[in-house]
């Protein structure tokens, strides 16, 4: 048999299920892995008794035919994610050991269902960032290498924890979020699978918020089929979440084996960049092969107002931001710097807990709320992000589903874009229209490219319409045969 840790979620329940191996078996084969993966960086904290307790109790449930849909199964978490009596920092100093008295709602679900937790996540400082490289533990390294450097890479971002654990062999699935991209850049980065729901289709109590219009988390995981099973678990109404949607949560599972045959699928003009690698488009020309040699209709659209996205983006998450920041005063709980003064304990604490681009975002949040500047930025933002959404539900008359590259790179060097904070913003370009129109999508690998690295092609849906997502991306899965994985050199 295979090593436990390369199975997918969907073979490990199944042989959980037939009690091949134990949870405790599972689980320990992970900490193991874990522990030779350190120089990846990826994990903020192991919590291995903890897993090898959750397993046990998996063990014992599994034997009385009592397991649930994820029984067993080691998932690491995000450490935006507040998990009961287990440290949660967002991956910044100003949290400091702060350890939560609650769960998250989405947390919460996935162990009400028998997941095992493998402990927390690095991860961008407050979810800002698209490289990895502002957390206060230091970047992820992706698991990926360039064939012909040993250069190390950024594993993308906010999620880059996530998603290298994934990729890496060192979780069977992740939780993650998504407020520009942060979910399916990684995962194109690093030959996963990402999925970013419908806003309100997970809850976001329990989440350290960052742009709380813009938010949404979901799962990462190896294979389409693991992300349906992993989203499942993670969607659902929550009364305590006042966005949560009050809906259904649909099998995700089992659009997986339906036909995409006659659906029309969408290819937005706009997103034919200048400067896009050859190796992109031509892996954006495949995808719309496989498509139609399953039987889809494949037509251009037009998303005219897709231009001005990344710029509206960057006032409104940043505005949030900066309003959301303001709890994290020195008072109640993290990091508390000295002060003569009330206003010096706020500044100092802010001044020391900070890391730099969460700093320039709240300072570029600040200045588009002001008095003066509010109608020339923020409002005007609103309004474009509004002409954004109008442009999906136009596209959405004629097409089912729109498919785009997910990233305008491979995975590039740690320290490459973290100099220019405009050319890292700039990684989101094909992604944030999807949050300001609050859209489900899901990225996919599709093929390597001539270093030797993955690339990831985006599918986008209807409002709750994750389902027909899964049919063509696991669709497409199958064609592009995509079995790849990062030599290990750790």
């Amino acid at each position: 048999m295979s090593r436990l840790v390369d199975l997918t979620l969907a073979k490990a329940l199944e042989g959980l299920g037939r009690r091949e191996f134990s949870a405790v078996e599972l689980t320990k084969a992970y900490l193991a892995e874990m522990s030779a993966a350190r120089p990846l960086n990826a994990y903020v904290l192991e919590t291995p008794e903890q897993a090898l307790a959750m397993a046990q109790r998996s063990d014992e449930k599994l034997a009385r035919g009592e397991g649930g849909p994820l029984e067993g199964a080691p998932l690491g978490v995000k450490d935006l994610f507040c998990t009961k009596g287990v440290r949660t920092t967002a991956a910044s100093r100003i949290l400091g050991e702060f350890t939560p008295p609650y769960e998250s709602t989405i947390t919460s679900q996935l162990w009400r269902d028998g997941a095992v937790m493998l402990g927390k996540l690095n991860m961008d400082e407050f979810a800002m960032g698209s490289s990895n490289e502002t957390s206060a533990f230091g970047p992820v390294v992706n698991p990926w290498r360039s064939r012909n450097s040993n250069r190390a890479l950024s594993p993308g971002g906010s999620s880059g924890g996530s998603a290298a654990a994934v990729s890496a062999r060192i979780a069977l699935g992740a939780t993650a979020t998504d407020t520009g991209g942060s979910i399916r850049q990684p995962a194109s980065l690093t030959g996963t699978v990402g999925v970013k729901p419908t806003y309100g289709r997970c809850s976001r109590w329990g989440v350290v918020a960052f742009a709380s219009s813009l938010d949404q988390a979901g799962p990462i995981a190896r294979t389409v089929e693991d992300a349906a099973l992993l989203l499942r678990s993670m969607s659902g109404h929550d009364a305590k979440d006042s966005t949560s949607l009050p809906v259904e949560v649909p099998d995700f599972s089992a659009s997986l084996g339906r036909s995409p045959k006659g659906l029309r699928i969408g290819v937005p003009k706009e997103y034919r960049i200048d400067g896009m690698p050859p190796e992109i488009e031509r892996l954006w020309s495949d995808g719309i092969a496989w498509l139609k040699d399953a039987g889809c209709e494949v037509v251009d659209v037009s998303l005219p107002h897709t231009r001005y996205a990344l710029p509206a983006y960057y006032i409104i998450a940043p505005a949030e931001a900066s309003s959301n920041l303001a709890r994290y005063d020195g008072m109640r709980y993290g990091l508390r710097a000295e002060g003569a003064t009330l206003r010096q304990v706020y500044e100092s604490s802010r001044a020391e807990g900070f890391g730099d681009e969460v700093k320039r975002r709240v300072m570029i949040g600040a200045y588009v709320l002001s008095a003066g500047y509010y109608d020339a930025y923020y409002l005007k933002a609103q309004k474009v992000r509004r002409r954004i959404a109008d442009d999906f539900s136009s596209a959405f008359e004629t097409v089912d589903a729109l498919l785009t590259p997910t990233a305008p790179s491979a995975a590039f060097a740690l320290g490459e874009a973290k100099a220019d904070p405009v050319a890292m913003y700039l990684n989101d370009i094909f992604t944030v229209t999807v949050n300001l129109a609050g859209l489900p999508a899901i990225s996919l690998p599709g093929g390597l490219d001539a270093e030797g690295l993955p690339l990831g092609l985006q599918l986008i849906g209807r409002p709750l319409n994750e389902e027909t997502l899964f049919t063509l991306a696991r669709t497409m899965e199958q064609a592009a045969g995509f079995e790849a994985q990062a030599e290990r050199w750790w």
